[in-house]
């Protein structure tokens, strides 16, 4: 016969257990988060773009994580969806010296990414924004810049009237991208961030964009410039894609999803890390693949990491035109992009459309004192979601606010991302999806 004390003692194992097999357990998800970000932006992953590879290896990369957790692939026994896009690269040198001087690639300046390949030593003329707010003063600076770079201090000397920044502005856009206008390359000096992207075409002219502190644009005349270009009219790339059976038995779906590409190389040596942006949603996917493997969720699952969303969200596009499951099954979609902060909050993308589901995260949030806040916002064709909401398909597109600044540059680092809210953000997701 139990004693009193082990009677109760056995109450409360029990209850505790009770308790828990109710409740979600959630572990610390950090860790496993930073592993994941590190991995991908490390110089092997030469920044998920489509130079070397990069695209292929994070595939791979998220593959293998899809395997190990027993997620199903949703391609005829394959985790891949294959689709080609066309894409200007940076696969060689890059290079560039004004008056002599050696400046330093995606700090000091950043060549335009529609840019074509040019190689040589050229004249510079300079000139401020002022200098070209009419057609006439346009076409006679471009006369006198034939065989030469154009150098445009875009830095306003004073507050411009709104009918004087149209005309330069358009001017502006002329010189980069107008077949019209001859002359041999373009460089915009600036006090603007430099940030940079990735592109389905190619332009007339090479494009250059400078942040230096220390230089004088007006005292430049030279530039000396080699830049290898490649553009590639049908590369072929993939979505990664797997699924976990719900426990409903019914063919109701949730969709969690995440682009893994980023700008990928400039040059042989400059690669662009991508760790807010992207690593982090990827490493919130993964995450939501970690545990529900292990607690089942009610409703299939589906997880898909994209590619292509730096360039056009074409991943996504690739994927409703040929969808691997239905998409009229989806009952809801949430894509993770930029989960690396949190100080300031999350802001939910279409959170003024569905707004039953909106009202329903801020109230669990408010139970369980999880992120700083959540701010609503409307629609906003920024990330993959857009592409299901386009079907019809009912979605947020989540991204967490606040902490560093760092977006499409070098800087974007493993080392620098906080992660602050990762953990209250990943339980506050969880407990969304699990109250469908």
């Amino acid at each position: 016969m139990s004693t009193p004390r082990k009677i109760i003692t056995s109450f409360y194992t029990v209850l505790i257990l009770v308790w828990g097999l109710g409740t979600p357990v959630f572990s610390q998800e950090k860790a496993y988060a930073r592993s994941v970000i590190k991995a991908l932006t490390s110089p092997a992953f030469k920044g998920r773009g489509y130079v070397e590879k990069g695209d292929k290896t994070a595939s791979a990369f998220i593959a293998a994580a899809f395997k190990k957790s027993g997620l199903l692939p949703l391609n005829k026994g394959s985790y891949y969806q294959d689709f080609n896009l066309p894409v200007n690269t940076f696969p060689g040198k890059v290079e560039v010296k004004l008056n002599g001087q050696l400046l330093v690639t995606a700090k000091d300046y950043l060549v335009g990414a529609s840019s074509p390949a040019v190689h040589g030593h050229f004249k510079v003329i300079p000139v401020r924004r002022q200098d070209i707010s009419t057609d006439q003063e346009l076409n006679a600076l471009v006369l006198k810049a034939k065989d030469a770079f154009i150098l445009l201090d875009d830095r306003p000397l004073e507050k411009e009237s709104a009918e004087a920044q149209r005309s330069i502005s358009a001017n502006v856009r002329a010189l980069k991208t107008s077949e019209n206008l001859n002359f041999k390359g373009l460089i915009i000096f600036t006090k603007e961030k430099l940030t940079w992207t990735t592109l389905t075409y190619q332009t007339i002219r090479p494009v250059i964009t400078i942040n230096k502190a220390d230089l004088d644009p007006a005292s430049i005349h030279q530039i000396d410039v080699n830049v290898d270009v490649k553009f590639i009219p049908e590369y072929q790339t993939r979505n990664v894609c797997g699924m976990i059976r719900g426990s409903s038995g019914t063919d109701s779906t949730i969709v969690i999803s995440a682009h893994f590409d980023h700008l990928g190389l400039l040059g042989k040596k400059v690669y662009f890390p991508g760790a807010n942006d992207n690593a982090s949603g990827v490493a919130m996917l993964l995450s939501f693949v970690k545990h529900f493997a292990k607690q089942q969720p009610k409703y299939n699952t589906i997880f898909l990491a994209f590619s292509g969303e730096e360039i056009g969200i074409l991943g996504s596009k690739a994927y409703v035109e040929n969808p691997l499951t239905d998409l009229s099954k989806i009952r809801f979609m949430v894509n993770f992009d930029l989960a690396g902060t949190g100080e300031e909050g999350i802001k939910v993308v279409n959170g003024t459309v569905f707004r039953k589901e909106f009202d329903r995260l801020v109230q669990l949030n408010d139970q369980y004192k999880l992120v700083p806040k959540v701010e609503i916002r409307g629609e906003a064709c920024k990330s993959d979601h857009c592409r299901f909401y386009e079907k019809g398909v009912p979605s947020f597109f989540i991204y967490t606010q606040g902490g560093i600044q760092a977006y499409h540059d070098i800087y974007d680092r493993e080392e620098t991302l906080p992660l602050t809210e990762f953990d209250h953000y990943f339980e506050l997701m969880v407990r969304f999806f699990n109250s469908f």
